[in-house]
């Protein structure tokens, strides 16, 4: 055995750390809820929170990278909120999943976001100890 664990990769696209102006709206009364994101993805935004949101809440997305000309406009849904009480957290903020964002705006983010390097990980990656045995066993 190599005494190596395995660390489990829970995100399907890699984040990227920027911070960048937008307005996030919720859908519901037409309230502000962030206008400061932390990270973007080509799925995802993390948002710092101005005003409560709810997981599952539908909001309206608008964002413009630095350095671009481009508006990004899209929906979105709350995926998640984080209520900064972890060490490392920020403060309190809320993570978007896009929906129905354009296939080729989809591309074009993707394409942008090329070259900035992800945010440092707020705490220890979690351990997948099936796949550490497993990997143990078969050597």
């Amino acid at each position: 055995m190599s005494g190596t664990l395995v660390h489990v990769q829970q995100r399907r696209v890699v984040r990227r750390s920027l911070r960048i102006d937008c307005q996030i709206v919720r859908e519901r009364d037409f309230r502000l809820v962030g206008s400061r994101g932390l990270d973007v993805s080509p799925e995802g935004m993390l948002v710092m929170l101005q005003e409560p949101v709810l997981t599952g809440e539908p909001v309206v997305v608008s964002f413009r990278l630095p350095r671009s000309d481009f508006w990004f406009d899209s929906l979105g849904t709350v995926a998640r909120v984080s209520h900064g009480r972890r060490p490392g957290d920020l403060g309190r903020a809320f993570g978007l999943q896009f929906e129905g964002l354009e296939p080729d705006v989809a591309v074009f983010l993707r394409h942008a976001l090329r070259g900035v390097p992800p945010p440092v990980p707020a705490r220890e990656p979690r351990v997948d100890y099936a796949e550490t045995i497993r990997r143990a066993a078969m050597s």
